[in-house]
Formats: structure tokens, C-alpha cells, sequence
């Protein structure tokens, strides 16, 4: 796999963790249930999370509206995630 992408290592350790969840859970929960078991396989990985950690918006130098992560990963790596 080409690492050319920024925090590839975390990334990737991050990807690690959803297929670990999703091949644990299958298919078919709402997201928050998928939230939730990231938040536990990412953090017994040794990782620091924040869930739905609000983000002001801006545009220019006007905030132009708020923004909830799903999960944030050591500060640098936003995880969004689809269900």
C-alpha cells in the first residue's frame, strides 16, 4: 500500500480498527453503535479519542455554522462515520 498520505501510520491503524469492529459487528446497527465500538477498539489500540467533539466553521474569517466529529484520533485524524 503507498503511504503517500498525511499520518499514514495512524491511518492506517485506524482502518485496522474498522474492520476489526465492522467484521465483529456485521452489518446493520445505526452508526452510533459503530461510534461506540470504535471508540473502544481505537482507544485499547492506545490511541486518544474524542467523540462528537464540536468544530466552529469558517468561511474566510466569518464562522458560518458548527460541526460535530464523530470521533477525532490523537488530535490530527477526524473518523466520519456511515451506517
Amino acid at each position: 500500500m503507498e503511504n503517500s498520505y498525511l499520518h499514514a501510520e495512524i491511518t492506517e491503524k485506524i482502518l485496522k480498527a474498522f474492520y476489526t469492529v465492522y467484521n465483529t459487528l456485521g452489518y446493520g446497527f445505526l452508526e452510533k453503535v459503530y461510534e461506540n465500538a470504535m471508540m473502544l477498539e481505537l482507544q485499547e489500540m492506545g490511541f486518544s479519542c474524542k467523540q462528537q467533539q464540536h468544530i466552529d466553521v469558517f468561511y474566510k474569517t466569518n464562522k458560518v455554522g458548527d460541526y460535530f466529529a464523530d470521533i477525532i484520533v490523537e488530535d490530527k485524524i477526524i473518523v466520519e462515520l456511515k451506517a
